[in-house]
């Protein structure tokens, strides 16, 4: 097996030379460079890099902590963290924290003993714990999908007076007591779009529109409610609290959702759903009940997913933008451990509104983009 000695003594250079180009801890003219990587090709080298992170205090990997990764929105997700990752030479470790804040302290705190170099998390409803556990740390981190509100990321300052720490090797060092840890994040748009399904679903003459809602407390499930009440003030349409229903994120809350909607005396004539998951939840108890979309019942859901377009009928949504939040969020990440005491950055990505038929429109191939 070759070595680091080989690779120097192959490419006419010092261990040393070689060391700075694998880690990138000094520059190198770019002819030596080149000459470093055309050996480490020629003789099969693979760093340890086990000796590495010893030496260098990093183990270029990053935790992702994301709730009901089989759901199809976070695997994109996952995919553009994963691609992002590794285009910058990091590995991930990923991590399920089941939406339970306690659950999501542990899988957070399980990954930081992993020594990986920043994480990037989805917090839950109250992310306390998860809070206070990156702070005492000074973990680099990213939360994505979710935003945390400014109230919350207040506990992320280091109180003056409080004992320095030793050094994680993830950048940590470079914080000092009665310094503000800061924290980024990046999610969509989500009131906006949402408010395009309602608009859409009042102008093709809809007077009871229901809603069902994500997990109450997640910023996705307040801030699409609030479109959605945007949207009916648009229309001129008045808000109907027995209307808007909560089913958990999840497709079974979202059948018991959406038959409590089904069970009112005057129930909704269109429905729109929070997430992918609650769609399905939705589709399988209006088909329990023989109930058919759009002749029954219009629908709308936020999230597309791949085989949206291969329902019957074919589902209008909001495509959200999700492996390029995946990708930016790893870029938000390395940013952070490069620069710790940088300024704190939330990033809003548009969504695009995909016409289809479950909305009780005529048939015609999928469009994008905004409504009309």
């Amino acid at each position: 097996m070759a070595t680091m000695a080989d690779v120097a003594r192959s490419a006419g250079v010092s261990v040393a030379t070689v060391s700075h180009v694998l880690n990138d801890t000094r520059p190198v003219l770019p002819h030596t460079r080149q000459a470093v990587l055309d050996a480490v090709d020629a003789l099969g080298y693979t760093p340890n890099t086990l000796a590495r992170s010893l030496v260098t205090s990093r183990t270029r990997s990053i935790g992702l902590a994301v709730s009901a990764i089989s759901n199809p929105y976070f695997t994109e997700i996952l995919q553009g963290v994963e691609a992002e990752a590794l285009e910058h030479g990091f590995s991930l470790l990923i991590a399920d924290p089941h939406d339970d804040p306690e659950h999501e302290r542990k899988a957070v705190r399980l990954l930081h003993e992993r020594r990986v170099d920043g994480v990037i998390v989805a917090p839950s409803a109250n992310p306390d714990g998860l809070l206070a556990h990156l702070a005492r740390h000074a973990v680099p981190t990213v939360f994505l999908d979710r935003l945390v509100d400014a109230d919350r990321l207040a506990t992320g300052t280091v109180l003056p007076g409080t004992p320095p720490r030793q050094p994680t090797g993830n950048g940590s060092e470079r914080y000092r007591q009665g310094t503000r840890f800061r924290f980024d994040q990046i999610c969509s748009e989500n009131a906006e779009p949402m408010a395009w399904l309602v608009t859409h679903l009042a102008g093709l003459g809809h007077r009871r529109i229901g809603l069902v809602a994500g997990l109450p407390g997640l910023s996705t499930t307040t801030e699409r409610i609030s479109g959605y009440r945007q949207g009916l003030a648009a229309a001129g349409l008045a808000h109907d609290e027995r209307l808007v229903v909560h089913g958990a994120s999840a497709a079974a809350g979202a059948e018991r959702a959406t038959a409590a909607l089904l069970s009112l005396a005057a129930p909704p004539t269109a429905l729109v759903t929070g997430n992918n998951a609650m769609t399905i939840g939705a589709l399988r108890i209006l088909g329990d009940r023989g109930l058919s979309v759009p002749e029954d019942l219009a629908l709308c859901c936020f999230d597309d997913f791949a085989w949206a377009d291969l329902f019957s009928p074919r589902l209008t949504a909001i495509s959200q933008p999700s492996k390029e939040i995946g990708a930016r969020a790893v870029r938000l990440l390395l940013d952070r451990m490069e620069s710790p005491g940088r300024a704190s950055r939330t990033v809003r990505l548009p969504c695009a509104f995909v016409h289809r038929t479950s909305c009780g429109c005529p048939d015609t191939p999928s469009e994008k983009g905004n409504v009309s």
